[in-house]
């Protein structure tokens, strides 16, 4: 497994376009760093986020997640 990802790369794990990928970054909702001046999501990142989501929205149904 890779550790680190491209936003491109980030974005297709998720199955959204690289333009919602960098907003979802520029909004701090999907954590960034940066290595030698280029972007990279931490591939724990992507999966706490998808998390948060399936919590989200489980409590506005009010289902346990």
């Amino acid at each position: 497994m890779t550790l680190l990802l491209t936003a491109e790369e980030a974005a297709k794990e998720l199955r959204i376009g690289r333009t919602r990928m960098y907003d979802l970054i520029r909004r701090r909702e999907v954590i960034s760093v940066k290595v030698d001046g280029s972007r990279r999501v931490p591939y724990d990142e992507l999966v706490a986020y998808v998390k948060r989501l399936v919590a989200e929205q489980s409590d506005e149904s009010g289902e346990a997640a």
